[in-house]
């Protein structure tokens, strides 16, 4: 029987753990977010529920799959003596990571763009609006689409193709010190502007008269969201662990750093944003739309922007990479396949479902499909995979870990290579009680069937 890959180092374990959860949901998704909310309470809010909800799923994922030592559809499957249909929460795990991967790598080719766009100088001579319209030219061009897309998938298959310690661990060593560094220099140049003071008081003080209800469970949402859980990635990176890694440290640990490049992210965003007065609710269009046209005012234009876009690059591949090897890996185990043939295949596949997403905008390819399902295929994707399938994954977990394992077998694992013994209860007691009523309620408010607001805001 071939031995299992396991990773080579604790450093590159971490590096790569964090770089599944530092992506675009940290450099995109949250600065924009907390921009919809009016930051403040809904900050605390996020760094609250990540560890409440968050990292106990977290820790759940990273257990099974340690414990299993197989992908998500064998570790769900093979854990429970007899519960054998579980394994239907593997697939459900494996179906997310297919269509998230399908469309994030479009968004992906994006900033590869952006990045090449940056490099020649794109915003001379333009105007804010000008500048701003060149999204939605790329948006409405198939050809542009189709082949920053594929470059993109291409650059993930080459390194999941290598192994975990010759491709994904090696490569997130070199990824994230390079997004940690750069990160950090484009926030101390934030720190030089004169919205910095604006954007600290925007993002730390709380203000309830700009917070909503409805906004508690958006970063709810959001930590779940940040840190990966539901599709299996911690399940998988599990399964590759040493029985001497701590679990909870690193769950601490790697949430700890998915707040530190979320939070620094917006320190160094709302400063630009605030500097030239726009408002800090530009939404989806922030990263795009936004930032080159505001990159544009600001001397070293070239610089700033080709740095910035390298950067939202290296988050985006150290998340896709985490993505694509949970399918990978099953389809080692599933199939017998060897891990170049499941790449291969695998990336075939990715590309083949991601065509629709990435044509979404020109229409080429289902024309019909706004009329029929209220949005175009991209956003349908999109809709269905973050407000139903991962909450339902998420939901799911909590019941596994919670009520389908004896609470002894939980111990057992635990206690091997940590000294946090303390928090296994705090933790059996969140994952029973607390998280599958918070994702509960997620999904109650994002499909519409509740809204918070009108509850709580009747008068």
């Amino acid at each position: 029987m071939k031995l299992r890959e396991s990773w080579g180092s604790h450093l590159g374990f971490l590096m790569a753990t964090a770089g599944s959860a530092v992506g675009l949901g940290s450099l995109w998704k949250f600065p924009y977010v907390t921009g919809e909310n009016g930051g403040g309470i809904f900050v605390l809010a996020y760094l609250l529920f990540t560890f409440i909800i968050g990292v106990p799923i977290f820790i759940a994922e990273l257990i099974v799959g340690r414990k299993a030592e197989r992908s998500p559809v064998d570790a769900f499957g093979e854990l429970p003596p007899v519960q054998r249909n579980w394994s239907l929460l593997g697939w459900s795990c494996s179906l997310s990571a297919f269509l998230i991967l399908s469309y994030y790598i479009v968004v992906a080719g994006w900033t590869v763009n952006y990045a090449f766009l940056s490099l020649l100088n794109f915003t001379k001579g333009k105007t804010s609006a000008e500048i701003s319209g060149v999204f939605d030219v790329l948006y409405k061009s198939a050809d542009i689409n189709l082949f920053w897309t594929t470059l993109f998938l291409l650059f993930t298959l080459g390194i999941v193709y290598k192994g975990v310690r010759k491709g994904i661990e090696f490569w997130s060593k070199v990824l994230m010190p390079l997004l940690f560094a750069i990160l950090i220099i484009l926030f101390l140049y934030s720190m030089t502007l004169s919205g910095f003071g604006e954007a600290f008081s925007f993002i730390f003080k709380p203000d309830v008269s700009k917070f909503k209800p409805s906004g508690l469970l958006e970063a709810l949402g959001l930590a779940c969201f940040t840190l990966s859980v539901g599709m299996g990635v911690l399940v998988t990176y599990g399964s590759y662990m040493r029985k001497s890694e701590d679990i909870p440290k690193t769950a601490v640990t790697v949430a700890s750093i998915d707040i530190f490049v979320s939070l620094l992210a917006s320190l160094m965003i709302f400063p630009i944003i605030f500097t030239f007065n726009f408002a800090p609710t530009e939404g989806t269009g922030l990263l795009f739309k936004a930032m080159p046209a505001l990159f544009a005012k600001l001397p070293g234009t070239i610089i700033l922007s080709t740095i910035f876009f390298l950067l939202v690059v290296f988050a985006a591949l150290t998340s896709a990479i985490s993505v694509m090897e949970v399918l990978v890996a099953t389809a080692m185990e599933k199939f017998g396949w060897s891990r170049e043939k499941s790449a291969g295949i695998v990336g075939a596949a990715t590309l083949i479902l991601a065509i629709p997403s990435a044509l979404s905008g020109s229409e080429t390819l289902f024309h019909n499909w706004p009329l029929m399902f209220g949005k175009n295929f991209f956003e349908t994707i999109d809709y269905f995979s973050f407000t139903w399938l991962l909450p339902i994954n998420a939901a799911l977990m909590a019941l596994f870990a919670g009520w389908a394992i004896e609470k002894s077998s939980w111990k057992q694992e635990w206690v091997q290579g940590t000294r946090w013994h303390w928090i296994f209860n705090p933790w059996i007691f969140l994952i029973r009680w607390v998280v599958p009523v918070g994702v509960l309620l997620i999904m109650l408010q994002q499909g519409g069937i509740i809204n918070i607001d009108k509850f709580f805001l009747k008068g």
